[in-house]
């Protein structure tokens, strides 16, 4: 679990770091989000736990799955599941032809394909599925956070905020052509001076990212390749931020020709920092990309950044870190714990018993539904961070809503 800078200070310096969709744990987690959302846009009840490892020309899926409803045969599961395992493969080439890779290490058309995804284990559906005697359980057991601050208008940790936006900015020009030179993989992390809370100077940016071998990058590459990316890094901050202190970084090792799975191995659920609030909060350890919604690691998360944003929104904290825990197999959940970090407007106890209650008592169950979560949404989680992004018409992002902020008002 990591724990968060001690926010009582007045003063004091913090980082976050992202990773961009090329990164090759992103290109992992983008795949077998791409197999949740195949299984859930087919089957809206289905089951999956995906993992993946990419390396050289290598994609490799192993993990559990079911297509069928609960209550179908076993032989209609059976068979629902082998023949929707039989179409993933040109859905993950497709995803990762989308991020960009065309390279001789890693080529989304010549990479060898492996699919291990064999069905669920009945010991975990007994638990989790939903019977005559019992509500759907939780589909194991463990511990989730959700965390919102005022630090920026999303609500979310500047330093990943600006960390996140670097990305996904390159990203944009990379795919428009406007920055041809840039490849997939990158990496940044930004480093932010607070004062009384707030963001108040950057003071480091660093910023790595993969490039063609082209204009004499190959040498002097550092200086070069600022050159092409800082006007692009710079209009992702609010004015005053950058100063002329601002120390940057851009790929201070010199030459990035080799990255992305041909570079590092890469797998499912490794940068569930970078995922989250970047080190800004508590994590309970669990990823999320490759399971779907029944996966508490997932749905509850979600649930609780959802409330801890809507108790910041409603203006009754300047920040709020939510905990739920649970057993496998059992719906309600075992505990709810809300910290204000001494900034609340409210008596968290108050909100210890209103919040669960706000999204039918925090089943496993009644948060699927209350955020719409059994659709195919998740492939466009899977980089630049799950959360302090924004709801989309599809039903993506729906725990980024503020739709509880009126009711949340009535408590104060």
């Amino acid at each position: 679990m990591t724990g968060a800078p001690d926010l009582i200070r007045s003063s004091y310096i913090f980082t976050s770091e992202s990773v961009s969709e090329g990164h090759p744990d992103k290109v992992a987690d983008r795949i077998s989000d791409t197999v949740v959302d195949a299984f859930l846009s087919q089957e809206p009840q289905a089951r999956v736990a995906c993992e993946t490892m990419v390396t050289t020309n290598r994609i490799m899926l192993a993990g559990e799955v079911r297509a069928g409803r609960p209550g179908a045969s076993p032989a209609e599961n059976k068979k629902m599941t082998k023949d929707l395992i039989a179409t993933l493969e040109p859905k993950v080439r497709q995803a990762v032809k989308d991020i960009g890779y065309e390279q001789k290490g890693f080529h989304w058309a010549k990479a060898k394909y492996a699919c291990y995804l064999h069905a669920q284990s009945g010991d975990i559906a007994q638990g989790v599925d939903s019977n005559d005697k019992k509500d759907e359980g939780a589909g194991d057991q463990g511990i989730m956070f959700g965390f919102a601050c005022d630090e920026t208008p999303a609500l979310m940790p500047a330093t990943l905020q600006y960390s996140h936006d670097i990305l996904r900015r390159l990203a944009e020009v990379r795919h428009s052509g406007e920055c041809a030179v840039l490849e997939p993989d990158a990496k940044s992390q930004v480093t932010l001076r607070y004062e009384n809370g707030q963001p108040v100077e950057v003071l480091q940016i660093v910023v790595s990212t993969q490039h063609k071998k082209r204009i004499g990058l190959q040498t002097a590459t550092s200086k070069r390749l600022a050159a092409e990316i800082r006007p692009y890094v710079e209009a992702v901050f609010p004015a005053g931020l950058l100063t002329k202190k601002t120390v940057w970084h851009v790929n201070p090792t010199g030459r990035f020709l080799i990255g992305g799975p041909d570079g590092d191995a890469g797998l499912t659920g490794r940068k569930i920092i970078v995922d989250t609030y970047g080190g800004a909060a508590p994590h309970g350890g669990g990823a999320f990309s490759g399971k779907d919604p029944t996966k508490v690691d997932r749905s509850a998360a979600y649930a609780c950044r959802y409330l801890a944003k809507n108790v910041v929104a409603a203006g009754l904290a300047k920040r709020c870190t939510i905990q739920i825990s649970y057993a496998i197999g059992v719906a309600q959940p075992l505990s709810f714990y809300v910290d204000l970090h001494d900034t609340g407007e409210i008596d968290p106890a108050k909100l210890e018993t209103a919040l669960p209650q706000l999204i039918g008592g925090a089943t496993p169950r009644a948060i699927r539904e209350h955020l719409q979560l059994n659709r195919a949404i998740y492939a466009r989680t899977a980089a630049y961070g799950h959360f302090g992004r924004q709801p989309d018409n599809e039903g993506g992002f729906s725990w980024e809503r503020t739709d509880l902020v009126g009711e949340l008002k009535g408590l104060a």
